[in-house]
């Protein structure tokens, strides 16, 4: 059922407010190619949103992301609320911050993609999961071990983790470590 205008417009209004990377053309698209994502599923959530499987599908469809266990943390990015369902609000909200956002927010963004456990910090076990993981998916010369010693480098704190300080400090210094454990971010800029 497509929700009727008014609400269309409401909802609109409040994410062109809170999705402050779109304009509010581009939520109406976002929130019509939802829509259209819930409608052709025949899922049971489909009236709320979009559960993991098909978060996975739109992820690699739309922008080539094929890493479960990456997929998999970038849909409890997004589902703020944790209730396993992605809401339109969601949806949008994340995009804005995955295609769009500011430096300072795809810190953020990574930040909690990697951290598994949401302690607020990324272990060396996470680390070690993470690389493990991106790793294996294409094959290097690279030992994760060894892999895991240059990044402890940046634990500059040298409490043994990553606090969210050390993260932001090393990308900073260099960008290119703002998808050091796996790639977390859509490729089109």
């Amino acid at each position: 059922a497509a929700m009727s205008r008014k609400r269309l417009q409401q909802l609109v209004d409040s994410l062109g407010r809170s999705a402050k990377h779109f304009n509010k053309s581009e939520v109406e698209c976002l929130i019509k190619l939802f829509d259209t994502l819930v409608a052709e599923s025949s899922n049971r959530f489909a009236a709320v949103g979009f559960d993991r499987n098909m978060f996975r599908d739109t992820l690699y469809s739309a922008f080539g992301m094929t890493d479960d266990m990456i997929t998999d943390r970038v849909f409890r990015t997004f589902d703020r609320d944790n209730d396993s369902c992605i809401s339109v609000v969601e949806w949008v909200e994340g995009l804005s911050v995955f295609l769009r956002g500011t430096l300072e927010e795809r810190m953020k963004y990574c930040f909690e993609v990697y951290d598994l456990n949401g302690d607020g910090y990324i272990s060396r076990e996470e680390m070690f999961q993470m690389l493990k993981n991106s790793l294996l998916k294409q094959p290097s010369e690279e030992d994760p071990d060894e892999g895991i010693k240059d990044l402890v480098d940046i634990d500059y704190d040298h409490d043994g983790k990553l606090s969210f300080m050390d993260f932001e400090k090393a990308v900073r210094d260099e960008n290119l470590l703002l998808e050091a454990f796996g790639p977390c971010l859509p490729d089109i800029k």
